[in-house]
């Protein structure tokens, strides 16, 4: 459906509202948000097929949210460069919310201007209270919505937010930021359903991918990840979060790579925490280059003085594959599946995996707490008890 969309949008009957109509400079100084939003309300208005078009040049852009829902199917093509504004008191820089059949594409790129901004990010040091800067692009609440072909690069905090939104489909973007630029995480994706991320390019400074409460049938496939912290399911939890669903389920990731991250697939839980399922997850043909912690699941997660390292974890783990993952490990720990004695993970199996030490010494695997079997190719030496020929 998403496909048949885009196709029509290249053909007749679509009505195009350039912003340049609506009296946007694009000199990179002046603010275009009310330009913005008033070409934003008539694409909206239009019972049809619409096109809200944005030209060659750089646009200064305030904070704006573009709000349904739409009479029709809407897109949004983005072939100049829009540029955050310093304002830091909001929760995103650019909201679509409430939009069915929704179209972002083009070849221009979002800038979040976060250097001048980082410098101002507290939440490692205070982690429970502090304020997050924006997020570039924010999808709340949308359905049927296809993000193509967009480079984003330097958000203040995270790149792209999907969040209670279902049937969305990511592909073909770049994300640019620093290794050292806090909290950057490439897209986040909490409490939707029925998303797909594929064929993109990430390197930022938190998690490539981060996946919270409430997700539903998420499938990321063609993902090119590095620098950056890997691609994560968590933290998981604290809270219920963003989402009112207490689940996490229905992961598969493939043929994915992560390049010098600081670590690979990851699944980290408070301790203690709320009750939470997560289940029915598989990774399958990744590839590690000189990723540290290639597999983890850390179910102690702990990176605050306000939580307890002997306090167990209530988030419940289960039935989780890893299938052919191979590559070189920047650190020993290759393998690290650390689960909650109070409930110890279950229906794990790792299968076909080659893990190199990319240094001194040989790779290692560690599980505890956890129930379930490792076959095929084992290196380093598997920790679940292997399936038995028969």
């Amino acid at each position: 459906m998403l496909m048949s969309f885009c196709t029509a949008q290249n053909g007749a009957n679509v009505r195009f509202y350039s912003v340049m109509s609506y009296g946007a400079v694009a000199n990179g100084r002046d603010d275009n948000s009310k330009q913005f939003l008033r070409a934003w309300q008539d694409a909206c208005e239009w019972n049809g097929k619409s096109v809200m078009f944005i030209p060659t040049g750089t646009y200064k852009l305030n904070p704006v949210e573009f709000r349904g829902p739409c009479k029709g199917s809407t897109a949004v093509r983005i072939i100049g460069d829009l540029q955050a504004s310093a304002n830091l008191s909001v929760e995103t820089w650019i909201t679509f919310q409430y939009v069915d059949w929704l179209l972002v594409e083009g070849t221009g790129t979002v800038d979040g201007q976060g250097a001048s901004a980082w410098r101002k990010d507290d939440c490692w040091h205070n982690h429970r209270f502090c304020r997050p800067l924006p997020t570039s692009i924010g999808f709340k609440f949308v359905k049927n919505a296809n993000i193509s072909n967009l480079r984003m690069i330097n958000s203040k905090s995270l790149h792209l937010k999907v969040f209670r939104s279902q049937k969305v489909l990511i592909g073909g973007v770049k994300i640019t930021a620093p290794e050292n630029s806090p909290n950057t995480d490439g897209i986040c994706i909490s409490d939707s359903q029925d998303v797909k991320v594929h064929d993109c390019n990430i390197a930022c400074g938190d998690d490539c991918i981060s996946m919270l409460t409430g997700n539903e049938n998420v499938e990321i496939f063609n993902v090119v990840c590095g620098p950056g912290h890997g691609i994560s399911v968590g933290s998981l939890g604290q809270g219920l979060g963003d989402g009112r669903r207490n689940v996490v389920t229905g992961l598969h990731i493939r043929n994915c790579t992560c390049i010098g991250t600081q670590n690979g697939l990851r699944i980290k839980t408070w301790a203690p925490s709320v009750p939470i399922l997560v289940s029915d997850f598989v990774y399958e043909d990744i590839h590690m280059e000189n990723s540290g912690n290639p597999i983890i699941i850390d179910q102690h997660y702990c990176p605050s003085r306000d939580c307890s390292k002997e306090a167990q974890s209530s988030v419940q783990i289960k039935n989780v594959t890893f299938k052919n993952v191979w590559g070189k490990s920047s650190t020993p720990a290759a393998i690290t599946i650390q689960c909650s004695s109070k409930v110890p993970c279950l229906e794990f199996k790792l299968q076909d995996i080659n893990l190199t030490y990319n240094g001194r010494g040989t790779a290692k695997s560690e599980c505890i707490n956890v129930q379930g079997q490792s076959y095929g190719h084992e290196q380093p030496p598997g920790c679940l008890k292997p399936i038995l020929a028969h």
